[in-house]
C-alpha cells in the first residue's frame, strides 16, 4: 500500500509502518495525505477519516465498515506478497466485482 499511495502522493512518501498504522487504525493521515488516499480509493474523504453509514458513492448505506477489520488487513498482507504480475490480476478481479456490484 505504502508503494502505491507513494506513486500518487507528490509529497512527502510514508513508509510501510506508516501505510499498516493507519490500516489498523492507530494512526490517521494528515488532511493532504487523507484527501489524495480518498481520491486514489475513489471515496470521500469525510467517510474515508469518519466512517459511518455513508456508501463511498455518497449514498447512505447501512452495511459500509467504518473502519478495516482484521480481515481486510491480512487480505491487503496477502495481496503484497504477490508477485507484480498476480497483484496486477487481483487488483482486476476486484474493480470488476466492484463495476458488477455497482450495476445491480
Amino acid at each position: 500500500m505504502a508503494r502505491e499511495f507513494n506513486i500518487r502522493f507528490a509529497g512527502r512518501p510514508i513508509t510501510v509502518h506508516a501505510a499498516r498504522k493507519w490500516l489498523v487504525g492507530e494512526a490517521i493521515p494528515t488532511q493532504e495525505k487523507l484527501r489524495a488516499l480518498a481520491q486514489w480509493l475513489g471515496v470521500p474523504a469525510e467517510w474515508l477519516r469518519f466512517g459511518g453509514n455513508m456508501a463511498p458513492g455518497g449514498a447512505e448505506a447501512s452495511g459500509t465498515p467504518s473502519r478495516f477489520e482484521s480481515a481486510d488487513v491480512k487480505l491487503i498482507g496477502d495481496l503484497q506478497r504477490l508477485d507484480e504480475h498476480h497483484q496486477a490480476i487481483a487488483r482486476e478481479f476486484i474493480r470488476m466485482l466492484v463495476r458488477m456490484n455497482r450495476q445491480k
